[in-house]
């Protein structure tokens, strides 16, 4: 059967155009330098958590190219239910790498100098498309094995979900502490991190990656 012809606004090559521009992007510190803007992002790990090294391997070798956790941050309407169209963002995607930043520093066995970003403001439209392109691409741990990192308190009063996976190896946000015990341990889940990133496929895109500068 031959390949259909290319189709530039396939969504699945518009996703990809997406992802490849933040991709080739330059790298920050985390958090950047405040800006304006909604839009896509991917957070890269370089420290010495040893069920992480092979993270840190690939990124310093390859130029950041293994996020750790990929996200997004979309102006107020869209997170309400409505598309957002036009809305203004403010700098709801520098608020949304700011909470990250917080939450790693909160915790007791990482450090916040040991991670990079990358990010790309984005019509309101695409983000949700960006965002689940490089979630398919690289596949990030803390997408899709170590959840909660992008959690956020629920409030007086609705503490009866259970702790994250994150926040078991990651113990140091208090209002995690109210939380229910997760039904797994630290080492299982650390062993269950492991065995993924052993298993880790290579981005099903190639993306020529710069050095940071």
């Amino acid at each position: 059967m031959k390949n259909p012809p290319y189709n530039p606004l396939d969504k699945k090559n518009l996703g990809k155009s997406i992802a490849e521009s933040m991709l080739v992007g330059e790298v920050h510190p985390l958090p950047p330098k405040e800006f304006e803007g909604a839009g896509i992002y991917a957070i890269y790990y370089i420290g010495d958590f040893a069920p992480y090294m092979k993270l840190k391997e690939k990124n310093l070798k390859e130029n950041y190219s293994s996020p750790i956790y990929v996200g997004k941050a979309v102006p107020a309407g869209a997170r309400r239910g409505g598309l957002g169209l036009d809305a203004k963002p403010g700098k709801v995607l520098f608020k949304r790498l700011q909470e990250h930043a917080d939450s790693i520093e909160q915790t007791s066995n990482l450090k916040l100098s040991d991670f990079k970003c990358r990010f790309l403001s984005v019509d309101d439209i695409w983000i949700p498309l960006g965002e689940s392109l490089l979630i398919e691409m690289f596949q990030p741990l803390w997408n899709h094995k170590i959840d909660g990192f992008g959690n956020h308190d629920p409030g007086a009063g609705r503490h009866k979900g259970k702790r994250s996976a994150w926040d078991v190896i990651h113990p140091g946000r208090s209002w995690a502490k109210k939380l229910q015990p997760n039904a797994n341990t630290m080492s299982e889940l650390l062993k269950e991190a492991k065995e993924f990133l052993a298993a880790e496929k290579r981005p099903s895109t190639t993306v020529k990656i710069p050095k940071d500068v």
